[in-house]
């Protein structure tokens, strides 16, 4: 049951925080709390692998295979990509984003909506384009899945590291051709 001193308390609270956006912002909206939520999220996305990991008994690696960092690394940066880029998977990201125009071979430019109705759909928007941000979900899910269900992961992610391969490979070709063309 909850307390006048607790309501007080929570008061205290948000405008401690609403002072601190502020004075961080400026003139600028930055929706720290939406930020505050996602790393709140990532912290309990991490713990669930850790005691999934645990639980499963299996021994973490002495230090990580530097083939499996590499190909991690090449998947990681695909798999982001895709993710947070491609035209095709632009129906997951359009509830918490707005089209711009074409970015790149086969990609969008988006922007995280800034009328989004519920607090943190905006963080939401801004965490699903930005490759980088997202590059630290996946990192994370790629590890926790070497450490789960090793065969099946790398063969993930030497198909997302070979698709990779095949992406660089288009666009020199696609450069090659331009130049031999003059295009």
């Amino acid at each position: 049951m909850a307390t006048a001193a607790d309501a007080r308390l929570r008061q205290r609270v948000r405008a401690v925080l609403r002072r601190t956006e502020r004075g961080y912002a400026g003139a600028r909206e930055r929706p720290l709390g939406g930020y505050l939520a996602a790393m709140a999220g990532f912290g309990a996305y991490t713990a669930l692998w850790v005691a999934a990991v645990r639980r499963s008994g299996r021994l973490l690696p002495v230090r990580p295979e530097p083939w499996d960092v590499f190909l991690t690394s090449l998947a990681a940066f695909r798999l982001s990509r895709l993710l947070s880029k491609a035209a095709v998977t632009s129906p997951l990201r359009a509830p918490f984003t707005r089209y711009v125009g074409p970015e790149g071979p086969a990609e969008l430019r988006e922007e995280a909506r800034s009328d989004a109705g519920e607090v943190g759909e905006d963080t939401v928007g801004e965490l699903l384009t930005c490759p980088f941000c997202m590059g630290v979900w996946v990192v994370s899910t790629l590890t926790a899945g070497q450490l789960l269900w090793p065969r099946a992961t790398r063969t993930a992610t030497g198909a997302l590291a070979a698709l990779a391969g095949a992406d660089a490979l288009q666009l020199a070709y696609a450069a090659l051709v331009d130049k031999v063309t003059g295009d």
